[in-house]
């Protein structure tokens, strides 16, 4: 395990500690006060709880090395568990729609002391947790994932905080439903967001933020490059990129291909972030082919000869 995954799984068993604590208090409070809003908002943070354990989980399989039977290690872990976060999220998302809209019809009295107590100190262990994980949020789709949970449960914390104020002055208890609802709107977003990355990682999606075109036109535009057609380009899991392609190369290069591969990893490294490279060269069976190969369940592609990297 890297110094930087060790970094992370620190952050996520503080911010596991936190939310594990936040849980409790909020399940107790929410009953205490008869406050769906606050009951919703520790359902909310239970599947926090929930991605963030995942999210270390994920952390720790991927940290294991390649073997026969997972060439590329478990990094892949990162994005089911992801994906799994995403799911749950949006199930219970349907449930706190529901419950809001009936409690919504049917309004109850609320006790206001302890739900305004119990969502302040959700606030703030929920920004101490968000804190601490927000460094790595931008380049890892599992700490994403569980940064945008404790991040939406800070923003619920927000809700409830505001509702309970409203309610303690003006004794609107519909305001504790519509708070529900809106939470409930909230995880929707943050689990569509979630959902779609994963999806598209799984499905070996081209990475956000770049094009196939694009790619190609880079590597055209290095000396000593003729052209490049089989062209493949997916995600391992949200920060490791590879890619694949057939590039044909002038005559000239013929005896500088180690030179020429060196040149193009870097620019593809320095360019995209693509860190894992299958290059194959002035292959003579495939030139002119179309920039991306359509494949097909039943046809045995014949073998090409070249050099690979």
């Amino acid at each position: 395990m890297t110094s930087i995954d060790v970094n992370i799984s620190r952050r996520l068993v503080f911010a596991i500690a936190l939310t594990a604590i936040t849980l409790v208090a909020e399940i107790i409070g929410g009953i205490w006060s008869n406050s769906l809003a606050l009951l919703s908002d520790a359902g909310h943070v239970f599947l926090d709880l929930f991605a963030l354990m995942l999210s270390l989980g994920a952390i720790k399989l991927a940290a294991k090395p390649p073997t026969d039977n997972h060439s590329y290690g478990l990094h892949r872990a990162e994005v089911l568990a992801s994906l799994v976060n995403g799911l749950t999220v949006f199930i219970m998302a349907v449930g706190i729609l529901y419950e809001g809209s009936k409690r919504f019809v049917s309004p109850e009295e609320v006790k206001t002391t302890p739900m305004l107590v119990i969502a302040v100190l959700g606030l703030v262990a929920n920004l101490l947790a968000a804190k601490g994980l927000h460094g790595h949020s931008h380049d890892d789709l599992n700490v994403r994932s569980a940064f945008l949970h404790v991040l939406g449960d800070a923003a619920a914390s927000v809700g409830v905080i505001a509702g309970a104020v409203l309610m303690r002055y003006t004794g609107w208890y519909q305001a504790d439903p519509l708070i529900s609802i809106a939470i409930g709107l909230l995880i929707l977003v943050g689990a569509g967001r979630v959902l779609r990355e994963a999806t598209h990682i799984l499905m070996e999606g081209v990475p956000r933020g770049m094009s196939v075109d694009q790619v190609a036109a880079q590597i055209r535009g290095i000396e000593g490059v003729l052209d490049v057609h089989h062209l493949n380009i997916w995600s391992v899991c949200s920060h490791i990129f590879a890619l694949s392609a057939h590039v044909e190369i002038a005559p000239a290069y013929d005896g500088k291909r180690s030179q020429l591969l060196h040149t193009i990893e870097h620019e593809l490294q320095h360019s995209f972030h693509i860190t894992h490279t299958t290059i194959q060269f002035d292959c003579s069976t495939c030139n002119g082919g179309p920039l991306i190969k359509d494949l097909s369940h039943t046809e045995r592609q014949a073998a090409c000869c070249g050099h690979e990297h």
